[in-house]
């Protein structure tokens, strides 16, 4: 494999060494001693209410405090529980989850043990996208080590507790990270988001009371139980405590994986670690949490990256996917690019989505080709009003959200594709 650079902290920490990945070299580094910890030293509360102290939150965009999900895993039924562990990253412009899933297995697989004692779930699914091949491979085959020495089963590491592990590959819709279309499309149906309630803490994969959780979000747990809470929360921010992966692509001379605390500020990102743009070139836009949260200005890079910081400018954490674009950038196509990939990843299920992100993308290739009127500009912005916040699931807000940002910053943009009759940026990326 090659090795990974520009990554640091604890979950990359071994991350350019392969024997990471095995068993051994797992082992070798203090591997699997959190999870014997929490099964024989600690309660299944006990661990709960020592994720819910960390202050740990779901790294796969919702930023939901995970001990608190953990909580509502229901303990008195008969039924047995489940975890879903979201392995989908199909969120453009992340890749975190695919680093971790190939060169920290198990550590993922260790963080599943400990939520699974928490919870008293029997089994867990890890659900991969179809396109990660490699991450696949590599996950079956430490799940595979596990059961050899006794570290998944029904005898965890000669402590009597029983959990298996079964690693399930999608099909590649975008729609299937959203945690119920998720379990659909596990059950071998197509990946259409559940309305809620029930939510699936109550009735989840096979009816079966299940909690589903964000690769990253299981692979801080190890740490927190070894370290304890206060350590992780004396990284980040009050708020969002402890480090993330953020992936850092686009114009920059240095693209990567850096694991930093949360908070730390985006312009820290762009220019110190991803090393800047290119010579004679500066930014122009920056999407800062993967495609469907809104873009934010050359002016605003200022801003933490962490949530609450992030809505304050009308923009979101999310999977933490830096996109930066450049001084040629032509924000019109980004919209063309972003409204075509949402309507042919929406499911159809809702009107507002099957309708809408067709109507944004009609939209936006009409202004883009010179054919659009300054009307088509508050069409856009109608559209997108009605479509946030009405459907099953988020991907029509994960629509919207983008197109509001464009026209909030970029108007001037928009409205030069109109008065010109055609693009005015020849030095852009072409359609």
């Amino acid at each position: 494999m090659q090795k990974a650079p520009y990554i640091t902290g604890h979950l990359t920490e071994h991350c350019g060494d392969d024997s990471y990945g095995t068993l051994d070299g797992y082992l070798q580094r203090g591997g699997y001693a959190a999870a014997k910890k929490a099964i024989t030293e600690m309660t299944p509360e006990q661990v709960v209410d020592t994720v819910k102290a960390s202050g740990l939150q779901g790294r796969g965009g919702a930023c939901f405090p995970t001990g608190m999900k953990w909580s509502f895993m229901p303990k008195n039924t008969t039924k047995p529980k489940y975890i879903c562990c979201n392995g989908d990253e199909s969120e453009p412009g992340s890749f975190k989850d695919r680093l971790l899933l190939e060169r920290t297995p198990h550590q993922l697989i260790e963080g599943l043990l400990i939520g699974a004692w928490a919870m008293g779930a029997q089994k867990t699914f890890v659900y991969i996208r179809g396109e990660y091949a490699a991450p696949a491979t590599q996950m079956e085959r430490a799940v595979e080590e596990a059961y050899a020495k006794g570290y998944l089963g029904k005898n965890v590491m000669g402590t009597g507790f029983a959990h298996d592990i079964v690693v399930a590959r999608g099909a590649g819709a975008y729609i299937a990270g959203e945690e119920t279309g998720l379990i659909e499309s596990l059950e071998g149906k197509k990946a259409q988001p559940r309305k809620k309630p029930p939510f699936p803490a109550e009735h989840g994969v096979f009816g079966m009371p299940t909690t589903v959780n964000n690769v990253e979000s299981f692979c801080h747990a190890p740490h927190i139980i070894s370290r304890g809470p206060q350590w992780f929360r004396s990284m980040g921010t009050e708020k969002s405590p402890g480090t993330t992966l953020f992936g850092v692509s686009g114009h920059v001379v240095r693209p990567g994986l850096f694991e930093l605390p949360l908070g730390t500020p985006l312009d820290t990102l762009i220019f110190e670690h991803a090393g800047g743009l290119r010579e004679g070139r500066k930014v122009k836009g920056v999407i800062p949490g993967g495609l469907s949260v809104p873009i934010l200005p050359a002016g605003q890079l200022d801003v933490p990256m962490a949530n609450e910081a992030l809505q304050q400018r009308k923009s979101a954490l999310g999977t933490g996917g830096i996109m930066v674009m450049d001084d040629t950038t032509c924000m019109v196509r980004v919209g063309c690019v972003i409204s075509w990939f949402y309507r042919e990843e929406s499911c159809g299920q809702c009107t507002q989505c099957r309708e809408g992100t067709g109507w944004l993308h009609k939209l936006m290739e009409r202004i883009e080709r010179g054919a659009g009127s300054m009307d088509d500009l508050d069409v856009l912005l109608d559209v997108a009003d009605k479509m946030e916040a009405k459907t099953i699931c988020a991907l029509s807000d994960a629509a919207a959200w983008p197109v509001q940002g464009l026209l909030r910053h970029f108007r001037a943009d928009f409205e030069a594709h109109v008065k010109h009759g055609k693009c005015p940026f020849p030095q852009s990326f072409e359609l």
